[in-house]
């Protein structure tokens, strides 16, 4: 017959130990590793405001959302009488774009690789910075969305930060839904100069899925570059 071994003193002695790690780390839950990722829904200011005059100044949060995130469209908006169609304001007396509006579908997206662009939107005085450049000509309905693309009344100038991950995070929600349900979205893009500047201080982004509720938002992104100071009225930039 073979006998158990009896656990020696330095096995105890761990036991103990990690027994009361255990203890210590659910009463201190600072020592436990946790997720540290915020949710969007969570972290993200929201203002309610009637007109994006109102819109507060930029204090360091690049998005935020508007009345809830609730876009601000009308039973008529949202009806598909008219089937697909993009609607681009005329340009203003100083040259600058206005809302861009459309009920998108995949009827409306490009089947042909998008083109060099050649517009140059009011406030156009690109710099670099670390070699990279600070503007990039911005669609207010995304070519990929639209097929729209050296169309004068859809492009403004709107920083590299602003352009990408700004605007484009929203783009792909709407065109990675429409791609994959051939779902309508009621879309609007509002950009927001102050008084005669010639570059705007960001845009209102609106979308509403149409067969679902799959995709609604009401977003305001700021045309920021962390580390450039914009002159909005004339475009003309600095290192801050």
């Amino acid at each position: 017959m073979v006998k158990k071994k009896r656990p020696t003193v330095v096995s105890g002695i761990i036991i103990l130990l990690a027994i009361a790690y255990g203890v210590y780390s659910q009463s201190n839950p600072e020592n436990q590793t946790i997720s540290t990722e915020p949710s969007i829904s969570s972290t993200m200011p929201s203002v309610t405001i009637d007109h994006l005059s109102e819109i507060p100044d930029y204090n360091g949060e690049k998005v935020i959302t508007l009345n809830q995130n609730n876009p601000n469209f009308n039973e008529t908006d949202l009806s598909l009488a008219n089937g697909s169609w993009t609607i681009f304001s005329d340009l203003d007396d100083l040259n600058r774009v206005g809302p861009a509006n459309g009920m998108l579908s995949q009827e409306l997206m490009p089947t042909e690789e998008r083109e060099s662009l050649n517009v140059k939107p009011t406030g156009w005085h690109q710099k670099f910075y670390d070699d990279q450049p600070l503007y990039n000509r911005c669609h207010l309905v995304a070519f990929q969305l639209s097929g729209e693309n050296n169309n004068w009344k859809n492009l403004m100038t709107g920083t590299a930060r602003f352009n990408h991950p700004g605007m484009t995070k929203y783009e792909e929600e709407v065109g990675d839904y429409i791609r994959e349900t051939k779902h309508h979205v009621r879309y609007r893009v509002s950009p927001y100069f102050k008084d005669d500047e010639l570059v705007a201080r960001g845009v209102q982004m609106e979308a509403q899925s149409i067969e679902d509720s799959n995709v609604s938002y009401n977003v305001f992104i700021y045309n920021v570059q962390d580390g450039v100071t914009i002159d909005y009225t004339t475009g003309y930039s600095k290192a801050s």
